[in-house]
């Protein structure tokens, strides 16, 4: 099994071909998003950090805007800060460059050019060089083993663990079996079901840590002095017919398919194994995407039953309806219907292969409803307060 991809000077393989435009600070956030919108063919992300943030949160943040600037799905990137933070666009651009030496890198400072205009005047030159450049390159036959799948459920509603998510779990078992990469994270929406999960794993090591992660999730809520029923789950998850955390989390889980667990990994961290990974990511959806991409998926497919528009600005993001009724609502945004399997009209196996079907057909170039709408939503869990 094939698909038509980028293959990059060090070796990595890329799906997509995008200029990045890479806010180091939220305080560039306006003149990165007046850089894309000037050049087409560039994608841009927006956050809300970068300042003021110590310790491990900086690391984090740092480390997940240059995973997205190394991304092999990106080909040029153009780092804006303001001049000022913490976290430099200086030295966001000098890791990625570091880290990809073949890679077209640029900083656009805004303090610097003299203010945002000129900044975003400075940084469309290099986007319209760097997307001329970009544009030349051509896609190759690589195999299927070379991608990574990042898994996702949002909205879910009683009908998820029947339909989507058990066909995701086949599309998983596929790309698994074909020597690829899976990514199962949510940590929030496996409490209840750890260990089904520990039972997968490939040593007593990768079992401990299947726990290790639930007890801390669980000891970070109780810390709060909250009951984190109050958000898991969600009153969507209820009014779509969904009782308890135990009850979503199994659901869940489904989407890993059957394969052996090979690790668990932190969150944003690179997935450098074959088979299935767990990634220790919170349920909210964004940031969920957004570590699943800096760890290095090069796309997801996102299963729901309540309905969701999302996309990652880099990797693209297959939305798949638990129930016919959904797909017929949320057409727009909505890549393929899993209903089939609650009217009768296809089996759980099917589906997954049509999913299947469809992540290579997408991986080799086809849009992704949300990469149509231009969605770019990004998000990275924060650790400690700003100070």
């Amino acid at each position: 099994m094939q698909f038509k991809g980028y293959r990059r000077p060090d070796g990595k393989v890329g799906i997509r071909n995008h200029v990045l435009v890479l806010p180091s600070v939220v305080c560039a956030n306006r003149a990165a998003r007046g850089i894309s919108q000037a050049v087409a063919g560039t994608t841009w992300v927006e956050h809300q950090h970068g300042c003021t943030q110590l310790g491990a949160d900086a690391e984090l943040t740092a480390r997940v805007l240059v995973a997205h600037g190394t991304h092999p799905n990106v080909a040029g990137v153009i780092v804006v800060g303001l001049g000022c933070e913490t976290i430099r666009a200086q030295d966001i651009a000098a890791e990625i460059k570091k880290q990809c030496p073949y890679k077209n890198v640029a900083t656009v400072i805004i303090q610097d050019e003299g203010g945002s205009v000129k900044a975003i005047a400075a940084g469309a030159g290099f986007a319209r060089k760097f997307v001329g450049e970009a544009s030349a390159m051509e896609r190759e036959w690589i195999d299927a083993a070379e991608l990574i799948l990042g898994t996702e459920c949002g909205g879910s509603d009683a009908c998820s663990g029947i339909s989507a998510n058990p066909a995701l779990g086949v599309t998983s078992d596929l790309l698994i079996d074909a020597g690829g990469s899976v990514i199962l994270a949510e940590t929030t929406e496996i409490i209840g079901a750890e260990h089904l999960i520990a039972a997968r794993a490939v040593n007593p090591q990768v079992a401990r840590k299947c726990f290790d992660v639930i007890n801390a999730c669980e000891a970070s809520a109780n810390k709060m002095g909250v009951d984190m029923r109050g958000g898991q789950p969600t009153p969507g998850n209820i009014a779509g017919g969904l009782s308890s955390i135990e009850e979503k989390s199994l659901g869940c889980i489904y989407k890993a398919g059957s394969r052996p667990l090979q690790d668990v990994i932190d969150y944003a961290a690179p997935v450098t194994q074959k088979g299935l990974v767990w990634m220790d990511t919170p349920g909210q959806d964004i940031e969920q995407l957004t570590g699943m991409v800096a760890g290095g998926c090069h796309l997801v497919v996102f299963t729901t039953g309540r309905g969701t528009c999302c996309g990652s600005p880099i990797a693209p993001t297959i939305k798949v309806s638990t129930n016919t009724a959904l797909f017929e609502k949320m057409n727009d945004n909505i890549d393929i219907n899993a209903g089939t399997v609650i009217t009768g009209e296809e089996n759980v196996e099917q589906v997954g292969s049509r999913i299947f079907a469809e992540m290579l057909e997408v991986a080799s170039g086809k849009l992704a409803k949300a990469e149509i709408l231009g969605f770019n939503d990004f998000a990275i869990r924060r650790i400690g307060p700003t100070m």
